[in-house]
C-alpha cells in the first residue's frame, strides 16, 4: 500500500483527503476522520452495487431505444410511447399527492428571486456570488448596456454626468413603479426623510409625499437610509444630497438580489486532480465556517475579499433587526456516473464520487448547522444533477438517509433539489417528485443538458434540426410548461422552488431585461443568472411581477401537459433542403463552441468561463453547453449530414478563430497551426466519439485529456 494512502474498513483513502477531513473538517465536530470513513465504507457497501446497476440500466434502456429506432424508420407516436412504457422508460404516474417538507428557509419557500450558480473551485467567484444578496442598481445600470454607450473614464465628465443622471432617472422610474409615492415621483425627493407614524419624503419644492402603500416601509439603517419591502424582497434607498449628482438626492438604490446561490462541484467545476477536489472541499468548508476569503490584485492594488456581514436596521417600533448579508447557499454534488480515485475499494477500483460528495459536503455543513449562519431552519440543501427517472431519485433519497444516520442528523435534514435536465426525468417528473416528497425543495429546467440528452437518446431516430431552432419544437414548450405545472400540482407553492435556466450572455443586460420576465410569467420562483450584476437587474423583474400570485392563478387553471408533445423528437424536417452553406455554418458553429470551451478546460482547468461564440458574443459556458454541441455534431456525423472531412476542416478553421479570440490571454496555448494539442484532440474526440459516450456526457473525454496534459496518465 502506498504511503500516500490509508485503510479504513474496505476502503483505501488518499492520505491528503484523510488528513483534510481529520485536521480541518472534523475540528470542532464530535466525529473523527476514522469514524467518518468507516461510515463511508458502510454506505458504499450498501449502495455501490445499486449505483452500478442504475448506470447499467441507463445503458440497457439506450440500447433498446437505439434498436427500436433502427427497426422503425417511421415513428408511430402511439407505438413509440407504448414501447417506452413496456421497457420501463416511462413508469406509471403516482396517485395525487402533495410534498411534505419541513424546516425550509424562507429564501426557498417564500421569496422569489434570482439564483446564481458558481464553481466552488474559485474562491473569489464564490465570494462575489454569495455576497450578491445585495447589489447596487446604480452600478448595474451605469456599467452595462442597459444604458447605451457605457460610461468610461476616457470620456468627458459631461458625458459621464449625463450617464449618471440617466442611471438615477431609471432607478427613480423603477421606484415609482414598485413603491409609488402619492402624487409625486422619486425624481422630486431630496435626501431628507422622517417617520412620524408614516414615512415622509421631503420634496425639492418644499412639499412632502408619502408611500401609496405605507406597509412597504419596514425600517431605517444607522445612516437613516430607507428600507422598503416589495414582493418579499427588500429595497434600500441611499439618500445623500451632497454626493448625489442627480437632483433627486438619491445616491443609490440597493436591491436584494441573489436570494439563493448554488455553489457547484459539478458542471462548472474542473476537479481532475486530488488536490483540485480537496481544494473545492476546502472552499466549501471556508464558506460554511464563514471564514472564506480571497486575496487578489485589481488595477495594481492588492485586495482581500471576505463574506459580507448581516445588515442592521431599526423598525418602525424602534426595535433592531437584521437581514442576511449573503445568499442562502445550496450545494450541487456530482452525478451518479462520476467515479473517483480519492477513495478506492479494496480491489483498487474507484468509488462513486456522488456518494463521497454527499458525505463530505454534509460533514462540512455540520459547521453551519451549529452556527445557523446559512440555514436558519437547520437544513442542508443539496442539488442533485443528471438523475434519470424516479429510481435514481429514490436511490439518492436512500443515500441521504444513510448520510443522516452516519452523522447523527434528524431524518429529512438533507433536502434535495432535482434538476429536470434528462429526458427520463421529464417524462416521469411527478414520479420523481413523489420519491423525494419529504425532502424535495427545488426543480428546474435546463435547456442545454435537456437538449443534449434529447439528441443522444434519439440518436438513431434521425438527424436533428439545426441547434438554434430546436427550441421551436413542441417538446421544448411542453417541457418548460410541464416542469412548472407538475411542481405546482405536487404542492410546491410556498414550499419549494421552481426554477428556470441560465441567461448565458453576461454582457447583454438590456436583452436580458427585455426577455427574462417570461420566466416569472411562466410561474418560476427562481431563475439562473450569470453574474452579480445580472442578479441585481433580474431582481427588478421580481419586484415588478408577483410570481406567487401567478402560481395561484396557474393552480386555479389546473393546466395539464400533453405528454405526447414531450415525445416529439426534434428531427430535421427535410435533410435534402439543407444547402452546403448551412451545413458548413452549423458545424463551424459547433466546432468553435467546442474548441472555445475545451481549450480552457484542458489547458487551464477552467470549468466555467465566458467564451466568445462564432459571432464574438461572450457566452457563459460549462459542460452542459459542451454536451449539446458535441452531441449535435455526433448526430450529424452519424446520419451523414456532414462528412468527417468537413468536420476536420471545421475544427481547423475554427481553431484559428479561437486562437485569435484568446490572443490577449497570457496563459492561452494556441491550437493552430499544430492541431495536435491535447485540447484539440479532446475536441475531436467529443465530436467523433460522442455517439458512444454514455448519455452523451463529456466528463470522461475531458478528464482523460486533462490528465494527459497534466502528465498524470
Amino acid at each position: 500500500m502506498s504511503k500516500t494512502q490509508c485503510i479504513v474498513g474496505n476502503l483505501s483513502i488518499e492520505q491528503s483527503l484523510f488528513d483534510f477531513i481529520e485536521n480541518e473538517v472534523c475540528e470542532g465536530l464530535d466525529i473523527s476522520a476514522e469514524n467518518f470513513f468507516q461510515s463511508l465504507s458502510d454506505i458504499l457497501n450498501d449502495l455501490q452495487d445499486e449505483n452500478t446497476q442504475l448506470l447499467k440500466k441507463r445503458d440497457s434502456l439506450q440500447t433498446q431505444i437505439d434498436k427500436w429506432h433502427i427497426e422503425n424508420n417511421e415513428i408511430d407516436p402511439a407505438a413509440y410511447k407504448n414501447f417506452l412504457k413496456d421497457i420501463g422508460y416511462i413508469v406509471p404516474e403516482p396517485p395525487k399527492f402533495s410534498i411534505n417538507v419541513n424546516k425550509v428557509d424562507d429564501e426557498i419557500a417564500n421569496i422569489a428571486g434570482p439564483q446564481l450558480v458558481v464553481p466552488i473551485t474559485n474562491e473569489r467567484f464564490v465570494l462575489n456570488a454569495v455576497n450578491s444578496r445585495w447589489g447596487s442598481l446604480f452600478d448595474s445600470l451605469y456599467g452595462t448596456n442597459v444604458i447605451p454607450n457605457r460610461g468610461s473614464m476616457t470620456k468627458s465628465f459631461a458625458h459621464n454626468l449625463q450617464r449618471v443622471n440617466r442611471t438615477a432617472e431609471l432607478a427613480c422610474d423603477f421606484l415609482d413603479e414598485v413603491a409609488p409615492l402619492k402624487g409625486a415621483s422619486y425624481r422630486q425627493i431630496n435626501s431628507r426623510v422622517r417617520y412620524t407614524g408614516a414615512l415622509i419624503f421631503n420634496l425639492n419644492d418644499g412639499e412632502v409625499a408619502t408611500l401609496v402603500n405605507p406597509e412597504q416601509f419596514v425600517g431605517f439603517d444607522d445612516a437613516g437610509n430607507v428600507l422598503l419591502n416589495n414582493n418579499n424582497l427588500h429595497i434600500e434607498i441611499i439618500g445623500d444630497q451632497k454626493k448625489s449628482f442627480h437632483k433627486s438626492g438619491i445616491f443609490d438604490v440597493i436591491l436584494e438580489s441573489a436570494v439563493t446561490t448554488i455553489v457547484d462541484f459539478e458542471d462548472s467545476a474542473s476537479t481532475v486532480t486530488f488536490s483540485e477536489k480537496i481544494h473545492a472541499y476546502q472552499n466549501y468548508l471556508g464558506l460554511m465556517k464563514r471564514e472564506l476569503n480571497a486575496s487578489f490584485t485589481k488595477g495594481g492594488e492588492a485586495m482581500t475579499r471576505s463574506l459580507n456581514i448581516d445588515k442592521q436596521y431599526t423598525d418602525i417600533n424602534g426595535q433592531n433587526f437584521t437581514l442576511p448579508g449573503t445568499s442562502m447557499t445550496l450545494v450541487r454534488n456530482v452525478g451518479l456516473h462520476m467515479m473517483t480515485d480519492l477513495v478506492k475499494n479494496s480491489d483498487g477500483s474507484p468509488t462513486p464520487e456522488g456518494i463521497l460528495d454527499a458525505m463530505v459536503t454534509t460533514l462540512i455543513t455540520l459547521h453551519d448547522l451549529k452556527s445557523k449562519s446559512n440555514s436558519k431552519k437547520g437544513s442542508v440543501y443539496i442539488v442533485k444533477p443528471k438523475l434519470h427517472g424516479p429510481e435514481e431519485v429514490a436511490f439518492t433519497v436512500k443515500l441521504f438517509s444513510l448520510v443522516e444516520k452516519a452523522l447523527s442528523l434528524d431524518e429529512n435534514t438533507l433536502k434535495i433539489g432535482v434538476m429536470d435536465e434528462e429526458r427520463r426525468t421529464t417524462l416521469n417528473l411527478k414520479a420523481c417528485i413523489h420519491e423525494a416528497r419529504n425532502r424535495i425543495i427545488f426543480i428546474n429546467t435546463g435547456f442545454l443538458d435537456r437538449t443534449g440528452d434529447e439528441i443522444h437518446t434519439s440518436m438513431m431516430a434521425g438527424a436533428m434540426r439545426c441547434k438554434n431552432v430546436i427550441k421551436e419544437e413542441d417538446w421544448y414548450f411542453a417541457y418548460e410548461v410541464n416542469n412548472v405545472n407538475t411542481g405546482l400540482e405536487c404542492g410546491f407553492f410556498n414550499k419549494a422552488q421552481i426554477g428556470k435556466g441560465m441567461w448565458a450572455q453576461p454582457d447583454q443586460m438590456r436583452e436580458m431585461l427585455d426577455n427574462k420576465m417570461i420566466h416569472l410569467e411562466a410561474g418560476a420562483s427562481c431563475s439562473w443568472v450569470p453574474s452579480p450584476t445580472a442578479a441585481t437587474l433580474h431582481a427588478t423583474h421580481y419586484h415588478r411581477y408577483d410570481v406567487f400570485k401567478q402560481q395561484k392563478r396557474l393552480l386555479l387553471e389546473k393546466l395539464e401537459t400533453n405528454q405526447d408533445q414531450l415525445l416529439v423528437i426534434p428531427l430535421l424536417k427535410s435533410p435534402e433542403q439543407l444547402s452546403e452553406e448551412k451545413v458548413v455554418n452549423e458545424i463551424n458553429n459547433n466546432a468553435q463552441s467546442i474548441l472555445g470551451y475545451v481549450v480552457k478546460w484542458i489547458d487551464q482547468g477552467i470549468g466555467c468561463s465566458k467564451v466568445q461564440d462564432i459571432n464574438h458574443v461572450g457566452l457563459m459556458e460549462d459542460r452542459a453547453t459542451l454536451r449539446i454541441s458535441s452531441q449535435h455534431m455526433a448526430n450529424w456525423l452519424h446520419h451523414n449530414i456532414c462528412s468527417p472531412e468537413q468536420v476536420h476542416k471545421a475544427f481547423q478553421d475554427m481553431a484559428l478563430v479561437v486562437d485569435e479570440q484568446n490572443k490577449h490571454d497570457l496563459n492561452y496555448i494556441n491550437l493552430a497551426p499544430s492541431y495536435d494539442s491535447f485540447a484539440y484532440q479532446a475536441s475531436l474526440a467529443l465530436a467523433f466519439e460522442g455517439k458512444d459516450q454514455p448519455n452523451g456526457y463529456t466528463e470522461e473525454i475531458l478528464t482523460h485529456f486533462r490528465r494527459k496534459f497534466l502528465k498524470i496518465d
